[in-house]
């Protein structure tokens, strides 16, 4: 995970991505619920229960490059496979490949798990 990212952005850049983080994972969460409460329909149901898990997993910032893109293509297959308005999907699609690139920032599971460590060596 660390190759993906040389460092994990601290201060607003930090909290810009873990805004971002924040407002996808609940659209998701929100979007996807209802529309697995109305139908039985067995693969609409996987994807709905994979965006659903993405969502918490990208609120919480863990391994956000795969996240991200599984976000980016279950929501482009929403967009062009289920009737309706497509904008919201696409713009939630665009939200999950760009932290897919951009990464977690430094408040998330990931930074702490694969981010930089700082070890002191004390003097003698």
């Amino acid at each position: 995970m660390r190759r993906l990212f040389s460092t994990f952005a601290h201060g607003l850049p930090g909290a810009g991505l873990l805004l971002m983080r924040l407002v996808l994972g609940i659209a998701l969460i929100v979007q996807t619920v209802p529309a697995l409460r109305r139908g039985p329909a067995m693969v609409p149901g996987i994807l709905h229960v994979l965006a659903i898990g993405a969502g918490i997993l990208l609120m919480a910032g863990l391994w956000t490059p795969i996240v991200g893109v599984l976000v980016a293509v279950i929501e482009l297959w929403n967009a062009f496979s289920q009737p309706g308005d497509p904008w919201m999907s696409i713009l939630l699609a665009t939200l999950g490949a760009a932290l897919a690139l951009l990464g977690p920032g430094a408040w998330s599971i990931d930074a702490r798990l694969f981010g930089w460590k700082r070890i002191d060596i004390r003097d003698r």
